[in-house]
């Protein structure tokens, strides 16, 4: 991890790259690039940087005292399988307080085992979460 510098400082985050990573995601297929900079501007993020490059993206919703929601952990491909992703990860936790928070939640379809290394768990009680999902939102023609 030479030469790799995390920032929580949205001005050195990249906000072309991050629209760049996250309009592929299969989570945020085509997002506009000005609901990423709207999420960023109302959002704990950090930035994993190489050389001042950004190389890795998180974020997390957050009051600061009973709740978080992570989203958006993301690690430019070249760059996967070298612990950034749990960098960032571990980084959103600790900077949330995630310590005093009553609960944390996040969304993921292919990467349970990383977050099982962090305590996440399946909902104990799925019964008692609803929710309003629109996955093609982003496709919709306004």
């Amino acid at each position: 991890m030479e030469n790799i510098r995390i920032t929580d400082n949205k001005n050195e985050i990249d906000l072309d790259k991050v629209h760049h990573f996250l309009k592929t995601t299969y989570w945020s297929k085509d997002i506009p690039k000005e609901v990423v900079q709207k999420a960023i501007k109302n959002s704990l993020v950090v930035g994993l940087l190489a050389e001042d490059q950004l190389i890795g993206f998180g974020r997390s919703i957050t009051d600061y005292a009973t709740f978080a929601y992570l989203a958006d952990i993301y690690v430019k491909p070249e760059f996967r399988g070298k612990g950034y992703s749990k960098v960032i990860i571990k980084t959103l936790l600790d900077k949330s307080g995630s310590e005093n928070l009553r609960r944390i939640l996040l969304a993921t379809a292919d990467a349970h085992g990383l977050y099982r290394k962090f305590d996440f768990k399946d909902l104990g009680k799925p019964e008692d979460f609803l929710e309003i999902n629109k996955p093609q939102i982003y496709q919709q023609v306004t």
